[in-house]
């Protein structure tokens, strides 16, 4: 059996937290046990650590790790890591605002039975609604991201990796992609795991959507600088190869995906002013409430549905 860590980054999650802990505790594993479940609170003032304690009297594995003060993300991942049982074999890290589907623990941790397989990443799944503009737009992102990781892996949201990755610069705002540096480093193999149904929600308004975006193309012009690794999807030449190939020829398409590819193009202009010019690293970031609530699609309907996206 392949033993793993599991570790749940949450600021602010009581709309999500429950869902995500019942889906993780409840895992199909065949290869794979899941020893704990660290979630690591920094700085929550709503009920997420009220929510955890009680799913910690149900479920032995689950343990909360309160950071008094909200010190970004990779922060959190630090202290994850450092208070994560000897002995283990990959950490599991799962954003909050996501929900894992039943049989992705197991899809994504049974490659490392491969030694040569460092870090694996499941695949994001929207549960927005395809059918308003900004739905449109979040299906379309991770669409791409799909494709492109099938060439070469691009890793987010939910991954996995060996337990010798220990610590990770706390300044990164964009951890995975960090993480993706520190395995390759040590040459093992990224790999991406189609199969490993993530689900999350996108932003619901622009506002939202230019935040994650500028955010996320600011972290990886960090990256570039601080660790010498660049992501695939920061080529623009391979995304639109791709978004071509993909594209289905309606007036409503032609219209939101231009619309789509010029908040795409803002977020890396706001991205790349806020790095170079005006020298910010946002690794603790505003939050983008709109993503914040996956109630759309429950668990128990996603399982329903994770086979017809594409």
């Amino acid at each position: 059996m392949i033993r793993v860590s599991a570790g749940v980054m949450a600021y602010n999650e009581e709309k999500n937290i429950e869902r995500l802990l019942e889906a993780l505790s409840t895992q199909n594993l065949k290869t794979v046990e899941i020893c704990e479940i660290i979630v690591v609170s920094s700085g929550s003032t709503d009920g997420t650590d009220a929510i955890v304690r009680r799913w910690s009297s149900r479920d032995h594995r689950v343990r909360l790790i309160r950071q008094e003060e909200r010190r970004g993300k990779s922060s959190a991942i630090n202290l994850f890591l450092a208070e994560a049982r000897k002995g283990t074999d990959v950490f599991v890290l799962e954003s909050g605002d996501t929900v894992p589907h039943p049989d992705c623990v197991e899809n994504m941790v049974a490659p490392f039975a491969d030694e040569t397989v460092g870090m694996t990443g499941g695949r994001p799944t929207p549960v927005d609604d395809a059918n308003t503009f900004m739905g449109f737009v979040v299906h379309m992102l991770w669409r791409l991201h799909h494709r492109l990781a099938l060439k070469t892996p691009k890793l987010g949201e939910m991954v996995a990796f060996r337990a010798f990755v220990t610590k990770i610069p706390p300044e990164s705002a964009v951890d995975e992609a960090s993480i993706e540096a520190i395995v390759a480093e040590h040459g093992k193999r990224l790999l991406y795991a189609p199969d490993a149904i993530v689900y999350n929600k996108g932003a619901d308004t622009v506002g939202d959507f230019l935040k994650q975006r500028r955010r996320i193309y600011a972290g990886h012009l960090w990256l570039e600088r601080e660790q010498s690794y660049e992501v695939s999807t920061k080529k623009v030449g391979g995304i639109l190869s791709v978004l071509l190939a993909d594209f289905e020829f309606t007036p409503r398409n032609l219209v939101w995906t231009a619309g789509g590819v010029w908040l795409e193009f803002v977020g890396r202009l706001l991205g790349l002013i806020d790095f170079h010019i005006l020298g910010r690293n946002p690794f603790t970031w505003d939050v983008s409430e709109s993503t914040k609530d996956l109630s759309e699609v429950p668990p128990e309907h996603a399982r329903d549905r994770s086979s017809g996206e594409s």
